[in-house]
């Protein structure tokens, strides 16, 4: 039997381009200098929808902008202003390496979180939004899609179980980060108190409740709170509500992922409340 010969040493690592030349991506556009890693505390946007609703809003700082050729062009046919960073997709893929199957369609952003508003100075009127312990990103983020598109005044969480407003959260959400305030709090359930004090009305939305919501006598403002998957409704927060609701479903199965209630309340309310309009 043959010992194959020894391997040599490794071939050293070879910049793209020449020391004191600045590298080239594809199409001969010239990169700024590199981009540092990700910063402590920052929230990272990828997506077109999540990167432009960003950059349109004044509101969000952008500490980076990485933007594929198309990226960048798109931003431009759009005529969103940027100051973008030209890189090849690999780029990108590798800054979301963590991220699986994270589609970031040329565009990929770290950026400062907003500010978000105290509950006392949220004004009496519309419709809220109360998670109890919903940490699914995924579910999170289409519920604040929803929020945005039936013009939901904000989305109140606790500072404990709840996900951050980055990643997979801020893709699913497809830009609604940038329309719907989040309101974090301490207790849920002496948040829900000091708003019935304010005259909401709170609602919680429970598969068992004791009354259709279409049945609901409903005044403004309104205060839905929505349980995490399985669980739902916490007893102290069941207990706090002004009412139980469910929403009857007429097929075969009788409950909906949280993220689907959210939305299917959402029209109720705003249709009967007469916010669409």
């Amino acid at each position: 039997m043959t010992t194959p010969p020894p391997k040599g040493p490794k071939k050293p690592f070879r910049p793209f381009s020449k020391p004191g030349k600045p590298f080239k991506g594809r199409g001969g556009r010239v990169l700024r200098e590199p981009a540092p890693e990700f910063a402590t505390g920052t929230v990272l946007l990828y997506g077109w929808h999540t990167v432009s609703e960003a950059l349109r809003n004044k509101d969000r700082r952008i500490r980076l902008l990485l933007a594929t050729e198309n990226g960048a062009k798109r931003l431009d046919e759009e005529g969103i202003a940027h100051q973008a960073t030209i890189v090849p997709v690999r780029d990108i893929d590798r800054r979301l390496a963590a991220t699986p199957d994270a589609v970031h369609q040329g565009l990929f952003a770290e950026a400062d979180a907003l500010d978000p508003p105290h509950l006392d100075t949220m004004p009496a009127e519309g419709v809220l939004l109360l998670l109890d312990q919903i940490t699914d990103p995924h579910n999170v983020g289409a519920i604040v899609r929803s929020a945005a598109a039936f013009g939901v005044k904000a989305i109140v969480t606790t500072n404990r179980h709840s996900p951050e407003a980055t990643g997979v959260l801020a893709k699913s959400a497809s830009g609604g980060l940038e329309h719907v305030p989040f309101v974090t709090v301490q207790n849920l359930s002496r948040a829900m108190t000091e708003l019935k004090d304010r005259g909401f009305q709170v609602i919680g939305l429970d598969s068992e409740g004791e009354t259709d919501l279409d049945a609901v006598t409903l005044r403004e403002p309104v205060a839905l709170v929505l349980g995490a998957e399985g669980k739902g409704l916490r007893q102290l927060t069941r207990d706090t509500c002004d009412t139980l609701a469910r929403i009857d479903m007429p097929g075969a199965i009788k409950s909906l992922n949280v993220s689907n209630a959210a939305a299917l309340a959402l029209y109720a309310v705003t249709t009967r409340l007469g916010l669409r309009r």
